[in-house]
């Protein structure tokens, strides 16, 4: 592990530690690399607008991670990463705010919305 991926896994686990969060359950959809989620979610926001989805129906969503971040960097920029049953926590990549809906974030092949 790079020291750069250390850091932003230290600071992903500091900033839901000591950010007052709250929960509930949103309207979900995850498309990536041909596979996608619609459906219910729990929807666990931070500070600074960096959140956590997680499916409620099924233990994953279509690709296999059975949670989403989206860790904002920045206004309107964001990392998102996506956990697997394995506790393989995944980065996804770079996402966006979309322009056009501003639930959902858009990285190079992945779009995540929550409503």
């Amino acid at each position: 592990m790079t020291i750069r991926k250390l850091a932003l896994a230290t600071a992903l686990i500091a900033g839901f530690a000591a950010a007052p969060a709250y929960a509930k359950v949103a309207r979900c959809v995850i498309d990536s690399e041909g596979t996608s989620y619609r459906g219910p979610c729990q929807y666990n926001v931070a500070r600074g607008g960096t959140f956590t989805v997680t499916p409620l129906r099924s233990r994953t969503f279509g690709g296999g991670a059975m949670s989403i971040t989206v860790f904002m960097t920045r206004r309107g920029y964001a990392e998102v990463r996506g956990l697997t049953p394995e506790g393989i926590n995944s980065r996804w990549g770079r996402a966006v705010r979309s322009r056009r809906d501003s639930a959902c974030w858009v990285g190079e092949d992945f779009t995540v919305c929550a409503y």
